[in-house]
């Protein structure tokens, strides 16, 4: 809990500082994973759909 205020705090200073972009780059992964996941999703949906 204490780590996702330390990372607002850091997103205000315009992030400085070591962890930050650690911070970031993780974000920036989690975010992609996501957006594989939903394109993986639609693919098998649209290749499984049968009318």
């Amino acid at each position: 809990m204490n780590d996702v205020r330390k990372q607002e705090k850091q997103k205000g200073r315009g992030g400085g500082g070591g962890r930050s972009g650690g911070g970031r780059l993780a974000r920036m992964l989690r975010e992609h994973r996501a957006r594989l996941y939903i394109i993986r999703r639609c693919v098998v949906m649209l290749l499984c759909h049968h009318d």
